[in-house]
């Protein structure tokens, strides 16, 4: 429990505005030149001086917050976010209000980092950037390496060591800071510097193991975004094992440490003389088998004669000759047969027409007997009326005008 401060001013004193606003002040700063404060981020500006500004609070009280231009700030701030910041309480004046000035700032516990990395990477994922599809197969041979790391590091002494005693490559280091608040900034462009100029097979991001805070800067939106699109493969190799980055996610292969990503993109050199040897061994049995089936192919054949060649070609000109003949004869045959038909064609014809003249006689003696001339022969006669239509029954009461005999017809008008 806070001790309540005996009061040193007298009840009696009058003072101006600007006194009491400068003995406030001063009692302010006075009372806490540095103090920790925990709670959670809300209404963050930037102004355009650089300088941020924010409120810190919690579930009963909220405190304005300043951040001066060029403080550092090793991760991004965002609303919700729960940190501890270290500053200096003051006052200001002109509005009346007190507030803290931050000299640093970290994040409250890994529970929080957690958490942020989690809505972070929900984010990014949603977006594409993670997508297994869109992963870069890496180069079997690769003639030039490009590495992002600090040149200071045990991480790129590493990488050197196991790349050298594996399989000698030129590599080109990019110096870029892996901690700190412009370490994102760093890392991101030498991503970009790579693709830019073209000048590497592959890359490996790369920084020795640390604290969750310390790795912060591999899973900002800034390098989690170049590597995801980056045109040339990448490896990630940050932390140890156990650590996972943002960066894992969107790099093509994810490496367990540096030294494991320098082991990803080249193999060994024992490994290369044992493909090497097997490739021998099956191309040597590929070659002593042909050598094998060739002799044994070569003991088989038979070697002909002169004479036998000139012999077995003769039958074969006989066989030709002969299946010649009979086809020649075939056609000779087919011939003869059409030209027998086409001297007997008269013969055919006359056949015809005797056959053609008596069907005609036939025909023409049937239309005779049916014929209603034959009938009026027997006596019969036929009567029309008006309209030259027969008259046949009684009942259809028409005048006949004309009656049509064997000989002629009469008319009765």
């Amino acid at each position: 429990m806070l001790e309540k401060p005996e009061p040193f001013v007298q009840p009696d004193t009058i003072f101006s505005v600007s006194d009491a606003s400068a003995l406030l002040k001063n009692v302010v700063e006075t009372a806490f030149p540095r103090i920790k404060i925990r709670g959670e981020l809300s209404q963050i500006t930037r102004a355009t001086s650089g300088h941020l500004y924010m409120t810190i609070k919690d579930a009963n009280a909220a405190i304005s917050v300043i951040i001066w231009r060029g403080t550092p700030v090793p991760f991004k701030l965002e609303d919700g976010l729960e940190v501890i910041i270290t500053g200096r309480f003051t006052t200001y004046p002109a509005r009346s209000n007190y507030q803290i000035i931050v000299s640093e700032i970290e994040m409250a516990g890994v529970g929080a980092i957690l958490k942020m990395l989690e809505e972070r990477k929900r984010k990014l994922s949603a977006e594409g950037l993670f997508d297994p599809a869109k992963k870069k197969p890496l180069p079997r041979f690769p003639e030039t390496i490009g590495v992002v790391t600090s040149p200071t590091g045990a991480a790129f002494q590493d990488i050197q060591n196991r790349l050298r005693e594996r399989f000698p490559v030129k590599i080109i280091l990019y110096p870029a800071t892996v901690q700190g608040t412009t370490a994102a900034a760093e890392v991101a462009a030498g991503i970009e510097y790579f693709n830019r100029t073209g000048n590497v097979d592959v890359i490996i991001v790369a920084r020795g193991g640390g604290s969750l805070e310390d790795l912060l800067p591999f899973s900002e939106e800034i390098v989690v975004r170049a590597a995801a699109a980056s045109r040339i493969p990448l490896v990630s190799g940050v932390g140890h094992e156990p650590d996972w980055m943002l960066i894992d996610f969107a790099a093509d292969v994810r490496a367990p440490t540096p030294t494991g990503a320098a082991e990803i993109v080249v193999p060994t050199k024992l490994s290369l003389i044992q493909e090497l040897d097997n490739l021998w061994h099956r191309l040597s049995n590929s070659f002593t088998t042909r050598l094998v089936n060739t002799k044994s192919r070569l003991e088989n054949l038979v070697l002909k004669s002169p004479k036998q060649l000139v012999m077995e070609q003769a039958q074969r000109v006989d066989d030709v000759s002969r299946t010649l003949g009979i086809i020649i004869m075939g056609k000779l045959t087919t011939a003869r047969q059409k030209m027998l038909l086409t001297a007997n064609f008269s013969n055919v014809l006359q056949t015809k027409m005797l056959a053609w003249n008596q069907s005609i006689l036939h025909m023409g003696q049937m239309l005779k007997s049916l014929s209603y001339k034959n009938v009026l022969q027997r006596g019969y006669v036929i009567a029309r009326d008006a309209d030259n239509r027969i008259i046949s029954r009684k009942a259809d009461n028409l005048k006949p005008v004309k009656i049509e005999f064997a000989d002629g017809i009469l008319d009765l008008d």
